[in-house]
């Protein structure tokens, strides 16, 4: 089991500027849904962008810790985009 927090931490021990929030989808610790918006996604495509994500938490997803990871990922631009359309 991993806290919200944990995951947190090793997607921003990678990615300094990313901003990250973390949902546990069912409260078992090992569910989650992870929204990521970071400027070193520019000019990558979307499994580019979750390759990042994933390199981030590899430990924790290839221990199981993590069992399913649901992802969306945004430049801050797009962030910006899809926040006015809410």
């Amino acid at each position: 089991m991993i806290s919200p927090q944990q995951v947190e931490e090793m997607i921003k021990a990678q990615m300094p500027d990313a901003q990250v929030q973390v949902q546990d989808l069912t409260g078992g610790g090992d569910h989650y849904q992870v929204t990521v918006v970071s400027s070193q996604f520019e000019g990558k495509g979307l499994v580019q962008q979750h390759q990042l994500i994933y390199s981030a938490l590899q430990q924790a997803v290839s221990s199981e810790a993590i069992h399913a990871l649901a992802l969306k990922t945004y430049t801050p631009q797009a962030w910006q985009a899809a926040e006015q359309v809410v």
